[in-house]
């Protein structure tokens, strides 16, 4: 499909289908894509993203902007550049994801997933990442109320934790490189953490070996 609109009545449109381009289309309906494979998306616009990429495998989005809760759950293999969301709970229990140069207006983005990677990229929402395994962020800016917590696997390299509290709680296997100030740290598993600033370190949880994690000023 090569331009164009699909309209409000056009909701859970594209299901179980293979082999699906979009390019400059304006949606309208949600639910829109469902169970199918092989979903390129370039120049697209979702005004009611709501349940929408649901169970697809191997999407590729350029310049795509959704507006919507719960986009891109259970999905798998997605690539994407340029995307916007304006939407809680994006990509819940995906897994193999690539982002770039993306912005996520996003409550509760990243729960349950595997196998994460995200470059030059803006999260802002509470609870990010949570129970999640092997993620990553390269040159990102986060800003999550009580982010990044639970994970086993978490990386981030060159990334600023801006008005990020209460973060790492219960992460195993860290490896983070933060520039700036982290306003709180919460007994974190194991690892090392790097930072210029940390506001609080709250070590409170006796049953965890503090001695496993390193924090360290730069």
């Amino acid at each position: 499909v090569e331009g164009g609109t699909l309209l409000p009545e056009a909701r859970a449109a594209i299901w179980y289908s293979t082999n699906v381009k979009f390019s400059n289309v304006k949606i309208l309906a949600p639910k829109a894509f469902r169970r199918a494979k092989n979903v390129t998306l370039t120049d697209v616009e979702f005004t009611d993203a709501a349940e929408t990429l649901w169970g697809c495998s191997y999407v590729k989005m350029v310049n795509v902007h959704a507006v919507g809760n719960y986009f891109g759950m259970n999905s798998t293999d997605i690539a994407a550049t340029n995307l916007t969301i304006d939407g809680n709970y994006c990509f819940d229990g995906a897994k193999n994801i690539t982002l770039r140069n993306c912005v996520l207006n996003s409550k509760d983005s990243f729960w349950n997933c595997d196998n994460v990677t995200v470059y030059d990229t803006v999260i802002r929402g509470e609870y990010l990442g949570w129970n999640s395994r092997n993620l990553t962020f390269v040159n990102c800016t986060i800003d999550s109320l009580q982010g990044l917590c639970y994970i086993d696997g978490l990386k981030l390299v060159n990334c600023r934790l801006a008005d990020t509290n209460l973060c790492f709680e219960y992460c195993s296997n860290i490896d983070a490189d933060i520039t700036g100030n982290i306003v709180s740290v919460k007994n974190p598993l194991s690892g090392k953490i790097v930072a210029d600033r940390y506001g609080e370190i709250i070590l409170d949880d006796n049953d965890v070996d503090h001695t496993k994690t390193q924090l360290i000023v730069r």
